[in-house]
């Protein structure tokens, strides 16, 4: 019997443990509880900001989809973002009904282009081909960084691969403004979908595609940035002119 009643007593007691810590997890800190899942993606982006801010250099392709005839806009291109601010690559540019290439570095905050069949750079306002600074595509305050920061109601979105990459999904949505700042949009207005792909284990942006108005505010295009080859070492020179 005593047997039996201490065994009684130990299981009261964890009952009453268990209850215990169950009242003081549901009772303390107010907006400390919101959702798992929302905290797990919060803490996914802040690695993923921690990371991206600390690199010195990226690699990135940008492809673009469901295009309408419109305004100069930048459509598509690849090159490699460093620091401190620059830029080498080729964009691929939305101008007169027709895509062009053109090459462009950009270096001390100057912008530098170089169109199809000329002989050399210029120095241009890169708003002229409807796109920003690309040198900034790395900067935390105006680059792809506010994609982390500027995110509002992060949800996890499962698993994938990405060129045998695991990749953990985060998405939510992204003021306007902050795209147009990036990218482009016809819509500042307008929130962007956006859905992150981030390495498991290195936290690296590996992918981003954002859906908006990006080309004309009644029709939904998407963006996508795959992104590698973080901080491999780069010099990147302004060109001669002329």
């Amino acid at each position: 019997m005593r047997r039996v009643a201490s065994r009684t007593r130990v299981r009261a007691g964890l009952a009453g443990m268990v209850a215990a810590l169950w009242l003081v997890a549901g009772c303390s800190g107010g907006e400390d509880n919101a959702p798992a899942d929302e905290l797990t993606a919060a803490g996914a982006l802040a690695a993923a900001q921690e990371r991206f801010d600390s690199a010195t250099s990226a690699h990135f392709v940008l492809t673009s989809a469901d295009l309408p005839p419109g305004r100069a806009a930048l459509v598509g291109g690849e090159g490699v973002a460093a620091r401190p601010p620059a830029f080498q690559g080729d964009l691929d540019v939305l101008l007169g009904g027709g895509t062009v290439t053109v090459s462009v570095i950009s270096v001390g905050g100057t912008v530098y282009a170089k169109l199809p069949f000329a002989t050399g750079y210029q120095e241009t306002d890169p708003s002229a081909f409807g796109i920003s600074d690309p040198a900034t595509f790395l900067d935390p305050e105006r680059g792809l960084s506010r994609l982390f920061t500027e995110m509002t109601d992060p949800k996890l979105a499962g698993q994938s691969r990405i060129a045998g990459d695991v990749v953990q999904k985060v998405t939510g949505k992204v003021p306007g403004e902050v795209v147009d700042e990036v990218l482009t949009t016809a819509d500042p207005s307008a929130p962007v979908d956006v859905t992150l792909s981030l390495v498991d284990g290195t936290s690296e942006l590996r992918r981003a595609v954002l859906t908006g108005p990006f080309f004309a505010a009644d029709t939904q295009s998407t963006y996508t940035v795959v992104l590698d080859r973080y901080g491999e070492d780069v010099q990147i020179d302004a060109p001669p002119t002329g």
